[in-house]
C-alpha cells in the first residue's frame, strides 16, 4: 500500500459528463406545534427563510419539497 487514501466522491459531486445524483422522493411523518410554508430567498451565497419572532430559540425541521 502506498499510503494514499482513495478519494470518495459525494453523491452530489458532478464532474463533466456525469449525471447528477437524484434521490427519490421520501415521505416524512413529523409531529409539531405549527407549520409555515415559505419560499427560500437569496441571501448572499446562501438562502434565507424568515420565521416568526416567537420561534426564536425553538427547534425547527426544514424539508425541501421541490
Amino acid at each position: 500500500m502506498t499510503g494514499q487514501k482513495k478519494e470518495k466522491k459525494s453523491p452530489a459531486t458532478v464532474s463533466m459528463g456525469e449525471e447528477p445524483f437524484k434521490s427519490p422522493k421520501a415521505k416524512f411523518e413529523v409531529f409539531g406545534e405549527e407549520m409555515i410554508e415559505k419560499e427560500v430567498k437569496q441571501s448572499g451565497n446562501s438562502g434565507r427563510v424568515y420565521l416568526p419572532p416567537e420561534w426564536v430559540g425553538k427547534h425547527v425541521k426544514i424539508i425541501r419539497i421541490d
